[in-house]
């Protein structure tokens, strides 16, 4: 089985440029945990998460050991998303991202997932957005399939 036979095609990209609250909205709306980051070509440039969204609201750890005392409030600490609401997404989306063709075995798609520790994959023909491949999707398909469920 190929990426193409289990990929979505419509796939809900969020442009570049993108704020944190325009990609919250996306997500939230569309229901779905991540999507690619394209530019104006659907080039994909990276891929945001649920993760990178939550991660922004924490410190890094320089900051962290500096200034402790700024992040024991954590009743205080969720008022940080007022914070970050205008953020580019270039500034928190996953960069080094991996990405498959649509002709690759959904086998492989998957063990680059597990090895990545990722849950999706941009499908990329002639470097180009088309699709977009989840493990959730994969292993779906491949129970139902295989174990005629």
């Amino acid at each position: 089985m190929k990426v193409r036979d289990v990929m979505e095609k419509n796939v809900i990209a969020v442009k570049k440029g993108a704020t944190y609250e325009e990609v919250a909205r996306i997500l939230d709306k569309q229901g779905i945990k991540g999507a690619p980051v394209v530019d104006e070509n659907n080039v994909v440039i990276g891929v945001v998460s649920e993760k990178d969204l939550y991660k922004i609201l924490y410190p890094f750890y320089s900051s962290f050991y500096d200034h402790p005392e700024l992040y024991v409030d954590f009743e205080n600490r969720e008022s940080k998303i007022d914070e970050v609401r205008g953020k580019k997404v270039e500034e928190f989306m996953s960069r080094n991202t991996v990405s498959v063709s649509p002709d690759s075995p959904v086998m492989r798609a998957g063990a680059m997932m597990i090895a990545k520790g990722v849950h999706r994959l941009p499908v990329i023909e002639n470097g180009k957005l088309v699709g977009i491949v989840t493990r959730s999707k994969i292993y779906r398909t491949l129970l139902r399939n295989r174990l005629a469920l």
